[in-house]
């Protein structure tokens, strides 16, 4: 009973130690946790507190020709994919429906993150104040730019923090490995093609970018859904068109090869 009696007591005391390490590690002054506060680092617990919002908002634009709220679209797969070009009628040429359309998807992502942006300089100005700063937090706008490789944002919000000394952090950049902005130029490039010939040709594509798979769906009433993939990361963008249509029992523009 005496041994038994004192190995529990070694292991309450083990216990107690390993969860006096874990509490020091985790919660001691400018440490990093796992919610990745770090008092020295404002920046990075910005970007991971925002970065799955903007991969979020890239991947639902990317299934849906680059709006989050197509209004003339196809739906394909469930997805209501966006016309980057359009015409109603047969056999005329579409015309193009977003002119600025790398501005476009940029302020899509803008307009769709800003308010998660805003809560995380909130949650960061909280954590801030429950390690005894006096925190001063000016809100600003947020910009996004697609970037080959790569999605900057930069969220202009200006943080003041007094404990010891002043610090003060301005223009705060989020950074995430995306290709985004390569598949958008070579939708832009189809979308060309298009409105002057009628037809793009994806195979060209494929032997100039030996990382991209392009596929062309043609649909029951000429429509053709476009889907661009990096072989490599799996990244795709796709849209829809509608250009230089034959009616049924003429040629190609009335077959789907879905």
């Amino acid at each position: 009973n005496d041994k038994r009696g004192q190995v529990t007591i070694f292991i309450i005391i083990a216990i107690l130690i390993v969860a006096l390490i874990l509490f020091f590690y985790f919660f001691r002054p400018g440490s990093t946790t796992t919610t990745g506060f770090n008092e020295k680092n404002p920046e990075g617990f910005i970007q991971s507190c925002i970065e799955d919002e903007i991969e979020n908002t890239v991947d639902t634009l990317s299934l849906q020709g680059g709006s989050l709220e197509p209004d003339n679209y196809y739906l394909y797969q469930d997805n209501k994919i966006q016309y980057l070009e359009y015409t109603s009628e047969n056999y005329k040429f579409c015309s193009v429906q977003q002119l600025l359309f790398k501005q476009h998807v940029e302020d899509e992502i803008e307009e769709n993150i800003k308010d998660n942006v805003a809560n995380c300089f909130s949650e960061l100005k909280t954590r801030y104040e429950s390690q005894a700063y006096n925190v001063n937090l000016q809100t600003g706008n947020v910009r996004v730019e697609l970037l080959p490789k790569r999605i900057f944002t930069t969220a202009n919000y200006t943080l003041t923090l007094t404990k010891t000394n002043t610090e003060r952090f301005e223009s705060f950049n989020i950074v995430l490995n995306n290709n985004l902005y390569e598949l958008i130029s070579i939708a832009n490039s189809i979308v060309d093609w298009e409105s002057t010939y009628g037809e793009a040709e994806t195979s060209l594509y494929m032997t100039y970018y030996k990382d991209l798979k392009v596929e062309k769906k043609g649909q029951l009433d000429g429509t053709k859904i476009y889907i661009i993939t990096d072989r490599n990361s799996g990244n795709k963008f796709q849209f829809a068109s509608r250009s230089k249509v034959l009616p049924p029992g003429y040629g190609a523009g009335g077959i789907a090869t879905n």
